[in-house]
């Protein structure tokens, strides 16, 4: 009889943990479908290469060009991963391998702050100090003219956002590392550098590619942070210290404000269903490097 209700739990389990696993994949080709589906209209009127290749947006004119969108989104996303992704892995390398202990554990719980901080903090903070500070000292040295409002402020302020998030994951990550393999290392005469490169770091190489993914997912859709310090000008930014105006932005502002023009609606839906293959294609690729390395 317990042998029975043991294998009907089991089976229970299994069976409601296939279900939320397929549920999650239907919800996945729903959004996808909702979004093309609402996009149907600018798609069957307009050539993909104009939307995408175009930087002209008139939308009292019918024309949508989301090229200067595209690139000020993925340009802001590249100076933020430039900036986060080398300082959280060296820092998670610290923390779990140097620091001692009670410095771990003292810090760990200021990470958990800083990830749970409204983004609009994040904004009013670029707004305050991260945007005068461009303005007036390091766009200056390099002698341009900026009003701070520009793409390296949104990538500053991105890169600080995403910080204790991918630096909480590397910590959770580097914890997992057996640590038989340090001492089988250290023990062969290997230096405690030559143990965290050799070892450690290409042990836990498919979880840092995997924390890397989500942290540059993360991101490339956000919103109200970067709408606050990158200006929202519709332009192809000439240099990290113009103004940009990313997809995310663009829909967050004009959503539901200018509906009344013909097709807006679609191409505000057209610009979700980009922001929304890209990020799923970017997804797809770290999962195939995850692939790869693990075969490696």
């Amino acid at each position: 009889m317990r042998q029975t209700l043991r294998y009907l739990v089991n089976y229970l389990g299994k069976f409601i943990s296939y279900t939320f696993a397929i549920c999650s994949l239907i919800l996945l080709l729903v959004i996808l479908y909702g979004l093309f589906h609402k996009s149907g209209s600018i798609i069957r009127h307009h050539h993909l290469s104009d939307l995408l290749f175009s930087s002209d947006w008139k939308p009292a004119k019918n024309s949508f060009g989301f090229a200067s969108f595209l690139y000020s989104t993925l340009l802001v996303t590249f100076i933020a991963s430039l900036i986060s992704f080398p300082l959280c892995l060296l820092s998670a390398v610290y923390l779990t391998e140097y620091a001692s202990r009670r410095m771990l554990n003292s810090l760990s719980p200021l990470f958990d702050i800083l990830a749970g901080i409204p983004s609009v903090i994040y904004g009013l903070w670029g707004v305050l100090i991260i945007v005068p500070f461009i303005r007036d000292d390091v766009a200056p040295a390099f002698g341009y003219h900026s009003t701070g409002y520009s793409i390296l402020s949104a990538g500053l302020v991105l890169a600080v956002m995403i910080f204790p998030i991918l630096l909480h994951l590397l910590l959770e990550l580097l914890k997992t590392v057996p640590v038989p393999l340090k001492e089988a290392a250290l023990s062969l005469g290997a230096t405690k550098w030559e143990t965290i490169k050799l070892v450690f770091l290409r042990k836990g190489s498919p979880g840092i590619l995997s924390a890397f993914g989500l942290g540059f997912s993360k991101a490339l859709g956000e919103t109200i942070a970067v709408l606050m310090v990158i200006g929202n000008v519709v332009q192809i930014p000439q240099s990290v210290f113009d103004s940009g105006y990313t997809l995310p932005g663009l829909i967050a502002n004009n959503y539901g404000e200018m509906l009344s023009i013909p097709s807006y609606d679609s191409a505000l839906m057209f610009g979700s269903l980009l922001l929304f293959v890209i990020i799923l294609a970017i997804n797809i690729f770290f999962r195939y490097i995850i692939y790869k390395s693990e075969v490696i």
